[in-house]
């Protein structure tokens, strides 16, 4: 079951006002975590009653879920042609790695991974989810094309370059930016990935000369 399906047999608080709710409960969630998030604070914080909320979401999963999307664009699927040019478009773009909201969401949520599994599920279905789907759906257009080697597991480097810039991010307090994902795309995935170009025969023979 998805967040979505948990709201179909809900009446919608809607426009504006579902605007104000689910600001609200990102405001909230930045200033004391999921774990003591609560929909009597997002209420209060909303100047809503509870049961409005609880018209809308059955519980703070789902609002929470549903704040955490709202700050989302839609999915931006890029096709330059190439894994090395895709991989840039799709992670310093809108909605990669180096919008601060991004960021701060993870930060918010992040210890309530390992504790919370209901969350955890939800978080990594409805908000991870997409954007491996996305990320997976590049390197297989690469393999398509013949970029990539062909033992290439792509279980293993698809989630491999958001794993390293958060890890350098909460692990080692170093905030991605372009410059640095771009270093590790060229550094670390791409070496990893890459198929073996066949040697220029023309530049062997110059080397001699």
């Amino acid at each position: 079951m998805t967040v979505t399906d948990l709201h179909t047999s809900r009446p919608r608080v809607a426009g504006e006002r579902e605007r104000e709710i689910l600001d609200a409960a990102l405001a909230v969630l930045a200033d004391v975590g999921y774990d003591r998030l609560t929909m009597d604070a997002v209420a209060t914080r909303a100047r809503a009653s509870k049961a409005t909320l609880y018209r809308r979401w059955n519980g703070k999963i789902a609002l929470v879920i549903d704040a955490i999307l709202a700050t989302k664009a839609a999915p931006f699927v890029p096709d330059t042609g190439s894994l090395r040019e895709d991989l840039i478009a799709s992670f310093c773009g809108a909605g990669g790695l180096t919008t601060p909201a991004a960021a701060a969401t993870f930060a918010s949520v992040i210890t309530t991974l390992g504790r919370d599994q209901d969350f955890a599920d939800a978080f990594r279905r409805d908000v991870i989810g997409p954007k491996m789907s996305l990320t997976r759906a590049l390197f297989e257009r690469a393999r398509a094309r013949g970029e990539l080697r062909p033992d290439l597991d792509l279980d293993l480097i698809a989630p491999a370059l958001a794993g390293i810039v958060l890890h350098r991010l909460y692990v080692l307090g170093s905030p991605p930016d372009e410059a640095t994902i771009t270093r590790v795309i060229d550094q670390i995935i791409l070496p990893a990935a890459l198929a073996a170009q066949p040697e220029n025969p023309t530049m062997k023979k110059d080397s001699h000369v």
